[in-house]
Protein backbone atom coordinates (compact mmCIF):
# COMPACT_ATOMS: atom_id res chain seq x y z
CA UNK A 1 0.00 0.00 0.00
CA UNK A 2 1.24 3.52 -1.30
CA UNK A 3 1.20 6.40 1.37
CA UNK A 4 0.11 10.04 -0.42
CA UNK A 5 2.52 12.66 0.67
CA UNK A 6 0.70 14.35 3.17
CA UNK A 7 0.17 10.94 4.94
CA UNK A 8 3.93 10.72 4.82
CA UNK A 9 4.43 13.79 6.26
CA UNK A 10 2.15 13.10 9.10
CA UNK A 11 4.05 9.91 10.11
CA UNK A 12 7.36 11.58 10.08
CA UNK A 13 6.06 14.36 11.88
CA UNK A 14 4.64 12.33 14.39
CA UNK A 15 7.58 9.95 14.97
CA UNK A 16 9.65 13.43 15.24
CA UNK A 17 6.97 14.59 17.53
CA UNK A 18 7.82 11.02 20.11
CA UNK A 19 11.34 11.53 19.58
CA UNK A 20 11.49 15.00 20.88
CA UNK A 21 8.90 14.34 23.57
CA UNK A 22 11.46 11.33 24.89
CA UNK A 23 14.57 13.94 24.61
CA UNK A 24 12.45 15.96 26.98
CA UNK A 25 11.76 13.38 29.22
CA UNK A 26 15.52 12.18 29.72
CA UNK A 27 16.31 15.84 29.77
CA UNK A 28 13.71 16.61 32.84
CA UNK A 29 14.95 13.49 34.70
CA UNK A 30 18.69 14.96 34.49
CA UNK A 31 17.17 18.67 36.06
CA UNK A 32 15.88 16.84 38.57
CA UNK A 33 19.12 14.66 39.91
CA UNK A 34 21.08 17.64 39.34
CA UNK A 35 18.46 19.50 41.76
CA UNK A 36 18.64 16.70 43.79
CA UNK A 37 22.31 15.60 44.30
CA UNK A 38 24.06 18.87 44.05
CA UNK A 39 23.02 19.92 47.47
CA UNK A 40 24.10 16.77 48.43
CA UNK A 41 27.69 17.47 47.24
CA UNK A 42 27.68 20.81 48.66
CA UNK A 43 26.40 19.83 51.82
CA UNK A 44 30.30 18.75 53.29
CA UNK A 45 31.30 22.34 52.56
CA UNK A 46 29.68 24.76 55.12
CA UNK A 47 28.26 27.99 52.77
CA UNK A 48 28.10 31.59 53.66
CA UNK A 49 26.02 33.37 55.59
CA UNK A 50 23.93 36.23 54.67
CA UNK A 51 24.29 39.12 57.23
CA UNK A 52 20.81 39.98 58.51
CA UNK A 53 19.76 43.95 58.85
CA UNK A 54 20.22 43.33 62.66
CA UNK A 55 23.77 42.14 62.58
CA UNK A 56 26.24 44.14 64.13
CA UNK A 57 30.11 43.57 63.49
CA UNK A 58 31.28 41.96 67.37
CA UNK A 59 34.44 44.18 66.74
CA UNK A 60 33.47 48.26 66.40
CA UNK A 61 29.49 47.69 66.45
CA UNK A 62 28.72 48.50 62.77
CA UNK A 63 25.68 46.90 61.25
CA UNK A 64 27.12 44.48 58.89
CA UNK A 65 24.29 44.35 56.26
CA UNK A 66 25.01 48.24 54.89
CA UNK A 67 28.15 47.13 53.83
CA UNK A 68 27.76 44.22 51.67
CA UNK A 69 30.91 45.03 49.28
CA UNK A 70 33.10 44.13 52.53
CA UNK A 71 31.44 41.69 54.34
CA UNK A 72 33.37 39.10 55.82
CA UNK A 73 32.54 36.14 58.13
CA UNK A 74 33.10 33.21 60.31
CA UNK A 75 31.28 30.18 60.57
CA UNK A 76 31.46 28.05 63.99
CA UNK A 77 30.79 24.13 63.65
CA UNK A 78 27.86 24.86 66.56
CA UNK A 79 26.18 26.55 63.65
CA UNK A 80 26.71 30.08 65.61
CA UNK A 81 28.74 33.00 63.39
CA UNK A 82 29.93 36.61 63.67
CA UNK A 83 29.53 38.86 60.68
CA UNK A 84 31.91 41.81 60.29
CA UNK A 85 31.95 45.20 58.00
CA UNK A 86 35.57 44.07 56.87
CA UNK A 87 38.78 41.54 56.56
CA UNK A 88 40.61 43.82 59.09
CA UNK A 89 37.66 43.59 61.86
CA UNK A 90 37.38 39.88 61.08
CA UNK A 91 40.98 39.52 61.73
CA UNK A 92 41.16 41.46 64.96
CA UNK A 93 38.55 38.90 65.85
CA UNK A 94 40.71 36.29 64.41
CA UNK A 95 43.56 37.22 66.65
CA UNK A 96 41.49 38.10 69.98
CA UNK A 97 38.44 35.79 69.51
CA UNK A 98 38.30 34.98 73.48
CA UNK A 99 38.02 38.40 74.22
CA UNK A 100 34.89 38.96 71.51
CA UNK A 101 33.39 35.70 72.31
CA UNK A 102 34.68 33.70 75.34
CA UNK A 103 32.49 30.59 74.37
CA UNK A 104 34.49 29.30 70.89
CA UNK A 105 37.99 29.14 69.74
CA UNK A 106 39.57 29.27 66.30
CA UNK A 107 39.77 24.87 66.81
CA UNK A 108 35.39 25.85 66.56
CA UNK A 109 35.73 27.70 63.37
CA UNK A 110 34.45 25.48 60.26
CA UNK A 111 34.63 28.30 57.85
CA UNK A 112 35.47 31.73 57.00
CA UNK A 113 34.55 33.75 54.06
CA UNK A 114 35.61 37.21 52.63
CA UNK A 115 34.04 38.99 49.86
CA UNK A 116 35.88 39.49 46.55
CA UNK A 117 36.51 43.10 45.72
CA UNK A 118 35.84 42.79 42.21
CA UNK A 119 33.06 39.77 42.06
CA UNK A 120 31.56 41.07 44.99
CA UNK A 121 31.17 36.59 46.04
CA UNK A 122 32.41 35.75 49.44
CA UNK A 123 35.08 33.25 49.10
CA UNK A 124 37.13 30.97 51.08
CA UNK A 125 38.93 33.53 53.36
CA UNK A 126 41.80 31.21 54.25
CA UNK A 127 42.60 30.83 50.25
CA UNK A 128 42.00 34.28 49.80
CA UNK A 129 44.55 37.30 48.39
CA UNK A 130 44.58 40.38 50.70
CA UNK A 131 46.31 43.34 48.99
CA UNK A 132 47.48 45.85 51.99
CA UNK A 133 48.14 49.48 51.26
CA UNK A 134 46.09 50.72 48.63
CA UNK A 135 43.99 54.00 47.71
CA UNK A 136 41.05 52.31 48.76
CA UNK A 137 39.28 52.43 52.40
CA UNK A 138 36.45 50.15 53.59
CA UNK A 139 33.77 50.87 56.27
CA UNK A 140 36.48 51.50 59.26
CA UNK A 141 38.87 53.55 56.78
CA UNK A 142 42.24 51.19 56.05
CA UNK A 143 41.72 47.66 55.12
CA UNK A 144 42.63 44.48 53.41
CA UNK A 145 41.13 44.26 50.37
CA UNK A 146 40.00 40.29 49.34
CA UNK A 147 40.13 38.55 46.22
CA UNK A 148 39.85 34.71 45.15
CA UNK A 149 42.32 35.42 42.70
CA UNK A 150 45.62 36.28 42.65
CA UNK A 151 45.69 37.79 38.81
CA UNK A 152 42.96 40.04 40.48
CA UNK A 153 44.96 40.97 43.44
CA UNK A 154 47.85 41.73 41.03
CA UNK A 155 45.71 43.75 38.83
CA UNK A 156 44.40 45.47 42.34
CA UNK A 157 47.62 46.60 42.93
CA UNK A 158 48.58 48.20 39.95
CA UNK A 159 45.21 50.25 39.68
CA UNK A 160 44.73 51.15 43.45
CA UNK A 161 48.43 51.41 44.65
CA UNK A 162 48.71 48.19 46.77
CA UNK A 163 51.74 48.21 48.71
CA UNK A 164 51.67 44.22 49.01
CA UNK A 165 49.51 40.93 49.03
CA UNK A 166 49.72 38.76 51.24
CA UNK A 167 47.15 35.28 52.07
CA UNK A 168 45.75 34.31 55.63
CA UNK A 169 48.17 32.78 57.26
CA UNK A 170 50.46 35.42 56.46
CA UNK A 171 48.37 38.34 58.22
CA UNK A 172 49.28 38.79 61.86
CA UNK A 173 48.42 41.37 64.76
CA UNK A 174 51.04 43.37 63.65
CA UNK A 175 49.51 43.39 60.50
CA UNK A 176 46.20 44.63 60.93
CA UNK A 177 47.94 47.31 63.71
CA UNK A 178 49.43 48.73 61.05
CA UNK A 179 45.71 49.85 59.15
CA UNK A 180 44.76 51.43 62.38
Amino acid sequence: MLLSGAETRSMIQHALQERFIMKMHRLSVLIVIMILVTPMVAAGQKQPVRPAIKDKCPVCGMFVAKYRDFVAEILFKNGSYAVFDGAKDMFKYYFNIKRYNPAQGKENIEAIYVTDYYSLNLVDGLRAYYVLGSDIYGPMGNELISFGKESDAREFMKDHRGKSMVRFQDVNNETVKALD
